[in-house]
């Protein structure tokens, strides 16, 4: 078994920052492309940013100057470091990955339970 294990979520005031961070643990054998998701309530979860195992990275335009997201392969994980943080950035940030497993070589999409940021003043 697999699993996602986010952290580094809050409360901060606009134009604040933080730093989330995601673990994959368990029998990995292979990740692929690794990325951050959002969901506000009542709408669709939507990318925020992915980076491939190859380090090619890919944002959502309002994120773009804002957000720098990267990976430490050796330890199989992702962190998404958020500056200048707006109130609209607010949500419950997912962490995703394309992995294999040891029992099943084909890759599947896992997801992590979830961090909320909130930006308010």
């Amino acid at each position: 078994q697999v699993r996602l294990v986010e952290s580094g979520g809050g409360l901060v005031q606009p134009g604040g920052s933080l730093r989330l961070s995601c673990v994959a643990s368990g029998s990995i054998f292979s990740i692929n492309d690794m990325g951050w998701y959002r969901q506000d309530p009542g709408k669709k979860r939507e990318l925020v940013a992915t980076i491939t195992r190859g380090g090619s990275i890919n944002y959502e335009d309002s994120v773009k100057g804002r957000f720098t997201i990267s990976r430490d392969n050796a330890k199989n994980t992702v962190y998404l470091q958020m500056n200048s943080l707006k109130p609209e950035d607010t949500a419950v940030y997912y962490c995703n990955a394309e992995m294999s497993t040891s029992y099943s070589l084909a890759y599947s999409q896992y997801w992590g339970q979830g961090t909320q940021v909130t930006v308010s003043s």
